[in-house]
């Protein structure tokens, strides 16, 4: 089974200067764990709900006036539409990663996969079980 075959076929991307708040509020309205950040058109990173939790209200910052660039995950991990399902489980199982972008072989940006999506529409039994073992514990 490939990617393609499961993921979310839509995928919200939030620019690194954007206000966390406005970050929050995407989230919230789409029901998102997570954004992947873009800067000119570029992924750069992911904000999850996590790291505004975190990185921000703990911290005692205003996310009306904290920049997404100032808390997300530096760094991004992806996978391609055509790839095995298998094989990115396997990626999100040594990442401990719950959700990663799809991007085309052009690097476009085409949808996003979770470890909910493959628990509940991947068709390995075996694979769902190790990444929800792996990942759902972290």
């Amino acid at each position: 089974m490939k990617v393609k075959d499961i993921m979310r076929p839509r995928a919200d991307v939030i620019d690194a200067d954007r206000t966390v708040q406005e970050a929050a509020l995407m989230m919230q309205k789409n029901s998102y764990g997570s954004l992947p950040v873009s800067r000119n058109d570029k992924m750069i990173g992911m904000i999850t709900d996590r790291d505004i939790t975190v990185r921000v209200v703990a911290a005692g910052l205003d996310p009306k006036n904290t920049r997404v660039e100032q808390c997300m995950s530096q760094g991004i991990r992806y996978c391609f539409d055509d790839e095995d399902l298998s094989v990115v489980a396997q990626q999100m199982i040594r990442s401990k990663i719950r959700r990663i972008p799809v991007v085309n072989r052009s690097k476009r940006l085409v949808g996003m996969v979770s470890l909910g999506d493959i628990a509940t529409r991947g068709q390995n039994k075996n694979i769902s079980h190790d990444l929800l073992s792996h990942v759902a514990q972290v």
